[in-house]
């Protein structure tokens, strides 16, 4: 079996607004093979720069497009290939865009190997501690505590029992930033479980102040308080910290993990697959496993990334949490024709060959804005 074609896709919802939302477009890979079998993937990143990745030509052995590397290869030996393009990008890559593109191509490979051997990917993994996990609805904050709670109700209606609210307004002032944390729980119940995403807004001293304030409203963790490079910053405050410590979405694989692994830097791991692939997900499991630290995917984009997430944290013996995006679009909901969303509370894992999603050809011809091939 060989690779012939990588085909990259840029689909956009037709509104796209000034939020923090990476569910209003996405870039799709799509790698076909000479036996007809077709593996799917997605990178939460700008998707026009995902694009110029796997789009460039060759510039020199260490400096090229990732595509030439993987037409012609067997598609099974997925760590293999992860190697060859890690070094072939090498002038290019190591962090970021480049291993977004990567982790796009490495989910399609899983996808397709699932398929080529009949197993869900959680199989080729090594095996599912869960079928369901708890979900939290992953929403962002309102304009202020009242309107914050107000969404938190409504999420309580459709049945979470665990609500996640980020990003902005947070960060503009220490009374704000109460009273959103103060709405949160006003609307979530003193039963639910509620959790906090500053958006990377403070300083350590001011996060563990703001850590100290929200403590008495009983907060699962405190999610990116600082910029994501500031690991002396993390480590200083998680051992200080009354309350947990999360963070990691940001991060594009083992290397970028490595120094909040090796420093100790949090209490919970949040691993994107749209970021990291699968090959690297399953050693930055390892590692956080080593140390007795938690997992917890992080997933604001399509059904793809949600059922690659479900596959792989599956696979995490301490899985607890599961975040879901309920963001109202499109995008999230109908890219696919299976729905991967919550059901009272819980979220099931996929059990079809693959990823065990399809996807909705009608809504990529209507949303498609860019393809190469």
């Amino acid at each position: 079996m060989k690779i012939t074609e990588v085909i990259c896709q840029i689909l956009r919802i037709p509104s796209v607004v000034a939020k923090t939302a990476s569910s209003q477009d996405s870039v799709l890979v799509r790698i076909r093979t000479d036996n007809g079998l077709e593996g799917i993937g997605e990178a939460d990143s700008s998707p026009e720069m995902v694009k110029a990745v796997i789009d460039a030509p060759f510039s020199h052995n260490i400096a090229t497009g990732l595509r030439p590397l993987l037409i012609g290869q067997n598609p099974l030996e997925t760590d293999r290939l992860w190697q060859t393009m890690y070094r072939k990008t090498m002038y290019a890559g190591r962090r970021s865009t480049t291993i977004t593109a990567m982790a796009a191509i490495d989910m399609a490979l899983w996808d397709l190997k699932g398929k080529h051997f009949g197993e869900p990917i959680h199989r080729l993994l090594g095996g599912k501690h869960h079928d369901k996990i708890l979900a939290y609805a992953s929403i962002l904050f309102g304009k202020d505590g009242n309107e914050t709670a107000k969404i938190a109700r409504r999420w309580r209606e459709f049945g979470y029992k665990a609500i996640k609210f980020g990003w902005e307004p947070m960060g503009q002032s220490e009374a704000l930033d109460i009273d959103l944390v103060r709405g949160a729980r006003e609307g979530i119940g003193d039963d639910g479980t509620l959790l906090i995403d500053a958006g990377c807004v403070w300083d350590a001293r001011t996060a563990l102040s703001r850590a100290k304030s929200f403590e008495q409203f009983r907060i699962g963790w405190l999610e990116e308080p600082l910029s994501p490079d500031d690991y002396e910053g993390y480590r200083w405050l998680r051992d200080r910290s009354p309350v947990p410590i999360a963070s990691g979405e940001e991060e594009c694989g083992r290397q970028a993990f490595r120094p909040l692994i090796d420093g100790r830097c949090l209490d919970v791991y949040q691993v994107d697959l749209s970021r990291n692939g699968f090959s690297e997900s399953l050693y930055i499991r390892h590692r956080v496993e080593e140390i007795g630290a938690r997992l917890c995917n992080h997933c604001y984009t399509s059904p793809v990334t949600v059922a690659a997430s479900l596959h792989w944290l599956s696979t995490c013996a301490g899985a607890f949490l599961f975040e879901d995006c309920v963001e109202d679009s499109p995008l999230r909901h109908e890219l696919t024709h299976e729905k991967v969303q919550a059901v009272n509370g819980y979220i099931e894992v996929p059990d079809r060959p693959g990823l065990g999603v399809t996807l909705d050809e009608d809504f990529v011809k209507r949303h498609l804005i860019s393809e190469s091939r």
